[in-house]
């Protein structure tokens, strides 16, 4: 993919955590750390209209999402998590 010089401005934080970055090993320059960071949050936006889009049809044909079914569904994530931390540990050589 072809690049494009830009210059922007960040807090100095983020700035060192950049270079930190490139002195760990873990990006090759600031440029592609921060490349990297707005592809993730390009992505992180795409998913959110998605889901938006999800919900709207979602409601567009079943009526509006109430809080008594958000609460109900939050439950049920709740002990469905619980159920999974329950859960013994196996031991590595069962099967």
């Amino acid at each position: 993919m072809s690049k494009v010089r830009i210059t922007v401005s960040v807090d100095q934080v983020l700035a060192e955590a950049g270079a930190a970055a490139v002195a760990a090993g873990i990006a090759d320059s600031v440029s592609a750390w921060v490349n990297g960071a707005i592809a993730e949050r390009v992505d992180k936006e795409q998913r959110l209209v998605a889901l938006a889009d999800a919900i709207d049809a979602h409601e567009a044909e079943h009526g509006v999402i109430t809080d008594d079914e958000l609460a109900e569904q939050s439950r049920a994530d709740r002990d469905a998590a619980a159920a999974v931390r329950a859960r013994p540990k196996r031991s590595r050589g069962a099967a």
